[in-house]
């Protein structure tokens, strides 16, 4: 027969047994509800920690996995330009098999949802952005501060994605498919001349990404390439006017790069 104080010992034991197996349950239990409910202001805070303070999320509705927000850009920490998107930007996030699967539908901009795929990894991630098409305001630019602010181009950005993958590996990103921005009819406020012209920007992946600048038409004749070395970009480019509307195109042409003679330098990163 077991002793009073063993008996005693034994139902504590249990006791507080019972109560730990709880108390993990209940910890599982909010862990879980916080990360099912977790409010769509936590992707607010991190497209702004991720940019910079330049890609703001404003009036964040919903959670983390099913919400929206008005999306704008910024100069970032310390600059007063800013540009939004007219109408909101929802977002479907669902989880799968060591993948996230992200759907984007803007009211302005998009007739079909963006659909994308991202898959972490211990020395690097891959995102997948699947084939569409969207159309943005060139009038967003201005909101990224100098020389955007200041050109202040008008006019749509159509985006062609016939598909597009990004790979992170250490140090670089690898770009793998293509993207297409056409500019039709683009203007500018610092010319009466309207419209400048229409221009094609490509990108094409590879073991060194290419960028290529056009001119498909237009008084305004831009051309340029850039390469991707590791993760930067270096751009080289020139614009230039034709030669019945040099006066026109001068304002521009001064903003746009530096100057040399009847064309203006365009050089970036």
């Amino acid at each position: 027969m077991a002793h009073p104080r063993a008996r005693s010992s034994s139902r504590m034991s249990a006791s507080r047994g019972t109560w730990w197996w709880a108390g993990v349950g209940a910890l599982l239990g909010a862990i879980a509800a916080t990360l099912v409910f977790a409010p769509a202001v936590w992707v607010q805070r991190a497209a702004f920690a991720a940019t910079n303070g330049q890609l703001v999320l404003r009036e964040s509705r919903g959670t983390v996995w099913h919400g929206s927000a008005q999306v704008g850009l910024t100069g970032g920490p310390g600059s007063s330009d800013a540009a939004r998107l007219p109408g909101r930007v929802q977002w479907d996030l669902r989880p799968g098999l060591g993948t996230m699967h992200l759907s984007l539908q803007a009211d302005c901009c998009t007739t079909q949802p963006q659909q994308l795929t991202f898959t972490p990894g211990l020395r690097g991630w891959r995102l997948q952005v699947l084939a569409g098409q969207s159309t943005w305001p060139a009038a967003l630019l201005a909101g990224l501060g100098t020389p955007w602010n200041t050109a202040q181009f008008e006019g749509a950005f159509l985006l062609h994605t016939p598909g597009l993958t990004l790979v992170s590996a250490v140090d670089r990103i690898r770009v793998e498919g293509a993207m297409v921005l056409e500019m039709p009819a683009l203007s500018s406020r610092l010319s009466t001349l309207r419209p400048l012209g229409s221009y094609k920007l490509s990108l094409q992946g590879g073991d060194q990404p290419q960028l290529d600048l056009s001119t498909v038409q237009g008084s305004l004749q831009l051309k340029g390439t850039g390469r991707w070395t590791a993760s930067h970009l270096r751009f080289t480019g020139e614009a230039r006017a034709d030669a019945d509307h040099e006066a026109e195109l001068s304002n521009l042409l001064n903003i746009m790069g530096r100057r040399d003679g009847a064309r203006s330098v365009i050089t970036l990163g």
